[in-house]
């Protein structure tokens, strides 16, 4: 592995090599900066942005409320669901991290001992990302943008062959993409009933937006109707 390294024949390797190189070059504190962000920062960047976004669709309420936090609450439970398959996809592919195999890489993390394909936060923020672009488009690119970055972070560290991170993001896009449809028929139903609830029904719609819509007023519409057909007659 170490020749095709230096011949340049194995694209995945050279491409390594390349882009973990630039940390070669960069300042120390540079290094731990992507160190931070690579291995918690944007994890912690993605639930910041699931909780904005999920602020901003309770706050504007209106019909698809519902559904929008339905896929909000799939999102997570994709990029979970995602990291559970990809357990036996790494026990059975058994590939090493980079740095076992090939030498002179500048690693920022040590300590990690399990198996390289496919990456687990590859996995997890490209699911989340997808799983928010199903709820909202603005924050579902925003969120794609962040996993791309948490993809180039794990091979600059030298912990993930690029293979290894667009595994992690095919598969963190098919299990939010394919059991969207089953997950949705069985989420939306639950948080309309949540909408409905008296006690928490603020976590699907504010009040401000309940008020304008008249939704904390089951009798609202109905009047309303009627009101209008007495105007009528």
């Amino acid at each position: 592995m170490a020749v095709l390294a230096e011949s340049g024949s194995n694209p995945d390797v050279g491409l390594l090599y390349d882009i973990n190189g630039l940390a070669k070059d960069a300042p120390h504190w540079f290094d731990r900066v992507m160190e931070f962000v690579g291995e918690y920062g944007l994890l912690l960047g993605m639930v910041l942005l699931v909780l904005w976004c999920w602020w901003s669709v309770r706050r504007r309420g209106g019909e698809e409320a519902a559904s929008s936090v339905a896929a909000l609450v799939w999102a997570p439970l994709a990029a979970g669901l995602a990291v559970l398959v990809n357990v036996p996809i790494r026990g059975f592919v058994e590939r090493p991290r980079p740095f076992v195999d090939h030498q002179g890489l500048d690693v920022l993390v040590s300590g990690k001992t399990d198996f390289s394909f496919v990456s687990d936060h590859a996995t997890i923020t490209m699911a989340l990302g997808v799983g928010l672009f199903v709820a909202n488009r603005r924050f579902g690119l925003a969120g794609i943008g962040l996993a791309l970055l948490e993809g180039f972070c794990r091979v600059y560290m030298g912990v993930h062959y690029p293979t290894d991170v667009v595994g992690g993001f095919a598969l963190g896009t098919a299990v939010a993409l394919l059991l969207s449809p089953p997950a949705m028929a069985l989420l939306t139903p639950v948080m309309k009933a949540v909408e409905r609830s008296g006690r928490a029904g603020w976590l699907v719609r504010s009040r401000s937006a309940g008020q304008q819509r008249g939704a904390l007023f089951p009798g609202a519409r109905k009047a309303l109707e009627t009101e209008e057909r007495d105007l009528a007659a």
